[in-house]
């Protein structure tokens, strides 16, 4: 633990360097280059897929976000507005993902098809899955960027942790595509281009960030919002529907262990 902590705070020091605005690009890389890793992780496994595989990283997933939506985001961001900017822009950030999630066609690998009826038959499902990842994807990067802004040792420990559970994802992402695709390039690519998503979405909460001293709270509660969205409406009502929903289970408490692990190690 004394190892580690020693790594993020190296990293930490050498970020101070740079503006906001470079911290959250930096940072908001580590879990979109770990995201491209995973998905090159294709080549090995071709375009097999497993949804014993799939299950417990998405269990992995919403641990982190869970854990990570209070102790780097809530919490701090109650610490410096009222209690009044924190709802709305907790509320904010579930509209905005209610709304993408409406509107956007996409297609999660249990649960099927979600989006407007009439586009089901219109869309390939290579960009059904590639949307699926890019809503899942913009919460996680503004969580990112949201915590530099505020503070960016605790923009490196989401990261890190998103970037853990991001490595299979990846593969989760690419697999399926290159099965759908039969290539494997195309599924690398919309792998890629789930890290890219994260990554710009890692840079809107310091571009706003100066507009008043409202706007990081609102932000961080609003990355809050959106997390804790994605992880009830999507994430675990797709993997608890599985034969595999044990995995789920412990692929949870570990992802959120270990996010809790990362938030005390910097804390």
């Amino acid at each position: 633990m004394a190892s580690l902590q020693g790594f993020i705070m190296d990293i930490t020091s050498y970020l101070e360097e740079f503006s906001l605005i470079q911290q959250a690009f930096i940072v908001g890389a580590i879990p979109a280059l770990l995201t491209s890793i995973g998905s090159f992780a294709s080549l090995v496994t071709g375009s097999k897929f497993s949804e014993k595989t799939y299950v417990p990283t998405m269990g992995f997933a919403a641990g982190v976000m869970l854990v990570a939506s209070f102790t780097s985001l809530l919490i701090p961001a109650s610490e410096i507005a009222p209690m009044s900017i924190i709802v709305v822009g907790f509320l904010l950030g579930v509209l905005l993902i209610r709304g993408l999630d409406s509107v956007t066609p996409h297609l999660h690998v249990i649960k099927g098809y979600e989006g407007p009826l009439d586009l089901r038959e219109r869309i390939a499902k290579v960009w059904l899955i590639a949307m699926a990842v890019i809503i899942h994807n913009v919460p996680e990067g503004l969580a990112v960027g949201s915590a530099v802004s505020y503070e960016v040792g605790e923009g490196v420990s989401i990261a890190f942790a998103i970037g853990i559970q991001d490595i299979p994802e990846g593969l989760a992402v690419s697999a399926p595509v290159a099965m759908i695709t039969n290539s494997i390039g195309i599924g690398i690519l919309v792998g890629i281009l789930s890290g890219v998503v994260e990554l710009l979405s890692a840079l809107l909460p310091p571009l706003f960030y100066g507009l008043s001293v409202s706007t990081l709270p609102l932000l961080m509660s609003l990355s809050a919002g959106a997390m804790l969205y994605i992880v009830i409406h999507e994430i675990i009502p797709d993997v608890m529907g599985s034969d595999y929903h044990e995995y789920a289970t412990m692929g949870f408490l570990i992802g959120f262990i270990i996010m809790f692990g990362l938030d005390t190690i910097l804390g």
